[in-house]
């Protein structure tokens, strides 16, 4: 379990597995804002809500500049069939081993009803164009959570 990286700081390098196969560095992705969210599981309601709210604020995130990815343990097979299921215009990266959630400090030991296990807590960062952690939240609410994200990105 890593700490979470705060803002100021550079944003810890990363190669992973999208939805449509490909390898996405964080390093190819620097020249313009980056939103990196991690959520716990593919097609459950919470991390549904999210991922429809950030597709449905594409046009604002694109007159921004921005690039969402959303980061979760499914693999690849499932990463597809969420984001068919629900027309999702960014791309999921599958991090099975949850060595990226760890650097960002995302996999967290997690108390569900007196029974303790580890997983990705909710949460974003956004990353400027230079690489830098601009913005993050740690236990994210998803309702609304989308117009945060907007606001911090328009402050860039």
């Amino acid at each position: 379990m890593g700490d979470w990286i705060e803002p100021g700081r550079k944003a810890p390098a990363f190669t992973l597995t999208a939805d449509d196969g490909t390898k996405v560095r964080l390093a190819d992705l620097l020249g313009s804002p980056v939103v990196l969210y991690f959520y716990p599981k593919d097609d459950t309601p919470g991390c549904t809500r999210e991922a429809c709210a950030f597709r449905d604020q594409q046009p604002a995130l694109e007159q921004l500049q921005a690039q969402v990815y959303g980061i979760s343990p499914d693999d690849v097979a499932s990463h597809v069939k969420f984001r068919e299921k629900y027309q999702l215009n960014f791309p999921l990266l599958a991090d099975p081993d949850h060595r990226v959630a760890e650097k960002y400090g995302a996999w967290r030991e997690k108390n569900m009803y007196g029974k303790k296990s580890m997983g990705i807590q909710r949460s974003t960062y956004v990353i400027d164009a230079a690489g830098k952690i601009a913005r993050v939240w740690k236990r994210v609410q998803v309702d609304g959570h989308d117009a945060q994200v907007l606001e911090a990105l328009s402050e860039l």
